[in-house]
Formats: C-alpha cells, sequence, structure tokens
C-alpha cells in the first residue's frame, strides 16, 4: 500500500512539473498551437518507447541478467562436483553391476561436441545402473557423506539454485540418502525390504549425479577449456586417471 502511494505521488510530482514546463513555454513564446503539436508530436511517440524499452531493451538486459545467474549456477555446481560429486560417483559406483555400460559413456574425449553430450546423457538415463546396496560397504558411503552433510546444507540454503530445478533436485536425492545412512547405526542383517530401499535411493542419487555431472563437463569446454582438460584426465569413471599430461 505504501509502495502504491509513492508511485501515485512521484506520478503527481512529475505530471505537474511536466504542466508547469508547458505553461512556462507559452507564457514565454505565446505559441500555444506549436507547444501543443510538440506536446501531441512527443505523446505520439509514446508507445514506440514503450516498445522498444519493454520488448527490446527489457529482453537484452534480461538475457544478460540470465547468462549472469547462469554463470553463478555452474559455479556452485563447480564446487559441488570438487567437493563431493567427483568423489560420490565413485562410491556410488561400486553399488553397480553395470559399471562398464555406465564407464562406456561417460569417458569424455577433449573432441566431444554438444550432440556427443546430449546423446551421452540420454543414453545414461536409460541405462540400467544395476544398483544393489548389499554389493558394497554403506558404512563407508556413510562416513563419506556425513563428512559432506554441511557443505550439502549450504548450497541447499543458497538461494541462487532455485533457477536450476535439475541440480536441487539432485542435491535433495544425495541429501535425502544421507539422512537415510545417518538414522541407520548398523547396515548387518537389515530385511530385504530396508535393502531395497536403500538400493532405490543410491540408484536416484546415482542416476542424477552422473547425469549433472556430462553438464558440467560440457560447461567447462565451453567457458573453461583449461578446467576441461583437467577435469578430463581426471575422470571419476576412468580407472586409468591420471593428471600427467602424456
Amino acid at each position: 500500500m505504501k509502495q502504491m502511494r509513492w508511485y501515485l505521488s512521484l506520478s503527481t510530482v512529475l505530471i505537474a512539473v511536466s504542466a508547469v514546463f508547458y505553461l512556462l513555454q507559452v507564457e514565454i513564446f505565446h505559441k500555444e498551437g506549436d507547444t501543443l503539436f510538440y506536446m501531441l508530436q512527443d505523446i505520439a511517440f509514446v508507445p514506440v518507447q514503450v516498445l522498444l524499452v519493454t520488448l527490446f531493451l527489457n529482453q537484452l538486459l534480461t538475457i544478460r541478467e540470465r547468462r549472469a545467474k547462469f554463470k553463478k549456477l555452474n559455479m556452485l555446481i563447480g564446487t559441488f562436483y570438487i567437493e563431493v560429486g567427483t568423489g560420490l560417483i565413485k562410491q556410488l559406483s561400486k553399488f553397480s553391476s553395470e559399471i562398464s555400460a555406465v564407464q562406456e559413456k561417460m569417458l569424455v574425449m577433449t573432441r566431444w561436441t554438444d550432440k556427443d553430450f546430449a546423446a551421452a546423457q540420454d543414453a545414461l538415463r536409460s541405462t540400467d545402473l544395476g544398483i544393489d546396496s548389499r554389493k558394497a560397504d554403506l558404512q563407508e558411503l556413510k562416513v563419506f557423506l556425513i563428512a559432506k552433510r554441511n557443505f550439502l546444507l549450504s548450497l541447499l540454503a543458497n538461494p541462487n539454485l532455485l533457477e536450476h530445478d535439475l541440480f536441487t533436485d539432485l542435491l535433495w536425492a544425495v541429501f535425502h540418502l544421507t539422512e537415510e545412512l545417518f538414522v541407520r547405526n548398523s547396515f548387518e542383517g537389515l530385511p530385504k525390504a530396508d535393502y531395497d530401499h536403500l538400493s532405490g535411493d543410491i540408484k536416484r542419487a546415482y542416476g542424477q549425479v552422473i547425469v549433472e555431472w556430462l553438464s558440467y563437463m560440457k560447461h567447462l569446454k565451453g567457458d573453461y577449456p583449461y578446467l576441461f582438460s583437467l577435469a578430463v584426465r581426471m575422470n571419476p569413471m576412468d580407472a586409468s586417471a591420471d593428471p600427467v599430461l602424456k
């Protein structure tokens, strides 16, 4: 309500100032016809000004703002993969019986194009990850995720992530898995239904973290080729990964 009053007051003041200048012009030059002509000419141009400002200038500013937000989001995503993501991919891969099929689609090459990244993501989405929570050490995974819990919470609290639904869903999937593991004191002798439930949570987190990793790699290739080069050499799905250039 106060803001509306402020807008009305400002509008009244501006109109009054404009009227004073028009009256002053008539009083000094005594050319009412010319004043009316130019006033109508100015008013006639207002729709064109609105068109230029709202459709073109505003659109350019929106695009620029989106690019700035996208850059900030990718910085956050990069921080996630540096701090948690690559290690998490290695941890979750231990629970997959189809690891070779996943590796094949994630061995990113420096020559990859946008089409290659998109094709790899589509292939991963349709791949049976073969997740079984009994296949690897759940306690080891729990320790890893609990150590990253505060970092995950800080990312979830970042309002910029509201602009990226897929990555937000990824974080929630990882955080949910963290909580599921945290509330269990032991993983020995759990009922089959509980192991199956944990398998589903691991599958959800794993599927999202590897698909979004490819999006992150695509971003690095386009904007930060020097970081992309290192990320390719340190691919978490490459058993022969080596940072040393050969």
